[in-house]
């Protein structure tokens, strides 16, 4: 579907600090989302997933970010079989793109603690 596979929409984003704080705030939507992705999703919820990181990787406000998201997709494509593949995925991603940063690794196994929703543990 060319409206899921298409290339990149937004500009570059040249401020650091902008930058910076947009990257955050996207991380912590993304690893929430996958966090509370149900454990057995059915096809639509797989569909759903999948078709979400593609258009983010095409809307995201970060051009330059947007395009290296789009290559990360191409090479790791998202897993969505469960949540802990969701999760674990995601998390493998934002290790990769913490690496070209310079950052330090993320502990995957702390996923549930750094990004806790506050939801409780509602059925």
């Amino acid at each position: 579907n060319e409206v899921v596979g298409g290339g990149v929409i937004m500009p570059k984003l040249g401020n650091e600090t902008a930058k910076a704080e947009l990257g955050r705030a996207a991380w912590r939507v993304l690893h929430l989302m996958t966090l509370r992705y149900p454990d057995n999703p059915t096809p639509d919820d797989r569909s759903a997933l999948k078709s979400y990181f593609h258009l983010f990787s095409r809307l995201y406000p970060c051009g330059e970010c947007a395009q290296e998201f789009q290559l990360l997709l191409k090479e790791y494509p998202p897993q969505t079989s469960s949540r802990k593949s969701a999760s674990l995925w995601l998390c493998h991603i934002h290790n990769l793109v913490n690496a070209r940063l310079g950052k330090p690794e993320f502990d995957c196994l702390t996923l549930d603690a750094t990004y806790d929703c506050g939801c409780g543990d509602e059925s």
